[in-house]
């Protein structure tokens, strides 16, 4: 009778809660893993997670542009507790909720930029490209999500990740390593991801002039920014491509940070007119005719 009664509520449980109810399972070991949870999963017990994530936090400070090795290290570092975090500010969200439900990812096969090229000059869609174009990048070069156990977190994680050029987009910050860093500071106030507050180790690759200024400027307005605007993992990016990016900022809260680019510009060019003119009086007090650029 005992058996009966529990076929009985076996059966009265939808069909993927008897699925779940019903996978084989395995004991977790190196040689016998358990069966992913979703494609491209690679299940991890607490050793080689550690492993891993200690690894590539190690070579990633030392070879930066080693993308894989930054994506594990967001992987391992963001379980048990903050890719929940992240999720759970999606669910208490009405537009992160349709983000989960509809799982829109973000390639080249999702957005056309030459659809995206032909947008004014002001929308969000065509400060994203554009940032494509100047810094020779695709909306293609992110990796796959596969150290996160559950199926709803990594999407969470790649969505994360598929989202980054758009937040280089919105503040103009590029790619090189100070205005990596200073967005990564943005994204850890923001999204609590342990990841991008690790990143904040590259700070020690940067020179005096750049690590004072990102210390100075850079740093106060990622935490301050981060603390205080919504949760960019809440944007619905596809949505908002037409939108003037000026008034997305002000609807987040987002102040956009100093020029980098116009501030190096700038300072190398002060550089110049001071080197010119210290070689102008050294010609002038050794006879010699200065000759300038």
């Amino acid at each position: 009778m005992a058996n009966f009664s529990a076929t009985k509520r076996l059966l009265s449980l939808p069909a993927s809660a008897r699925a779940a109810f019903l996978a084989p399972t395995r004991a977790f070991s190196v040689l016998k893993r358990p069966f992913p949870n979703y494609e491209g999963h690679v299940p991890l017990n607490v050793f080689e997670r550690g492993a891993l994530a200690a690894g590539s936090a190690v070579m990633s400070l030392l070879n930066p542009r080693r993308g894989d090795l930054i994506a594990a290290l967001g992987e391992t570092t963001a379980t048990p507790y903050f890719i929940y975090r992240l999720r759970d500010a999606m669910l208490s969200n009405p537009t992160g909720r349709r983000i989960l439900r509809d799982r829109p990812r973000i390639t080249s096969r999702t957005m056309s930029v030459e659809k995206l090229r032909a947008l004014p000059d002001n929308s969000v869609g065509r400060a994203y490209v554009g940032w494509l174009d100047g810094e020779g990048v695709s909306p293609d070069t992110r990796d796959s999500v596969k150290y996160i156990d559950n199926e709803e977190c990594a999407y969470v994680m790649q969505r994360y990740r598929e989202s980054h050029d758009f937040y280089h987009a919105i503040t103009g910050l590029p790619v090189f390593v100070e205005g990596e860093v200073a967005l990564k500071a943005f994204e850890f106030a923001n999204t609590l991801l342990p990841m991008t507050g690790l990143s904040l180790f590259a700070v020690t690759r940067m020179k005096p002039a750049e690590r004072s200024r990102f210390w100075q400027t850079y740093l106060p307005w990622a935490i301050s920014n981060g603390l205080k605007s919504k949760e960019v993992i809440n944007v619905y990016w596809e949505e908002e491509l037409e939108r003037d990016v000026a008034d997305l900022r002000a609807e987040l809260g987002l102040e956009r940070p100093p020029d980098l680019r116009e501030t190096r510009k700038t300072l190398r060019e002060q550089r110049k007119a001071a080197k010119e003119e210290k070689e102008k009086i050294s010609g002038l007090t050794s006879g010699k005719p200065f000759v300038g650029s």
